[in-house]
């Protein structure tokens, strides 16, 4: 029976440890950025928004790089795409009970 050398033993000592670090924290970011940057590419007018800075908005005008949100009547802001955390979804608002 041959006998591994030290090489080939670090090699299968390591190679499952590689793998997890793969599936469980390369992976999964690589999609989330590629979600991310869908997300921002179909950014449309009238979109509510959240910037990564916490401001809720609606978009106004979308530009190549930028973003122009309106936060309230007559206030707009200009972002650049990247700082774009999320999109609200279109789902039907429940009323806020006062």
């Amino acid at each position: 029976m041959p006998q591994q050398t030290p090489m080939t033993q670090m090699l299968f000592m390591y190679l499952p440890i590689i793998a997890i670090f793969y599936f469980f924290i390369i992976r999964p970011q690589r999609q989330q950025q590629k979600k991310l940057k869908e997300m921002l590419e179909k950014l449309k007018k009238n979109d509510e928004v959240v910037t990564t800075s916490g401001i809720h908005g609606s978009v106004a005008i979308v530009k190549e790089k930028t973003v122009v949100v309106r936060v309230d009547e007559g206030c707009r802001i200009e972002f650049d795409r990247e700082s774009i955390a999320s999109v609200k979804s279109n789902e039907v608002k429940p009323e806020v009970v006062k």
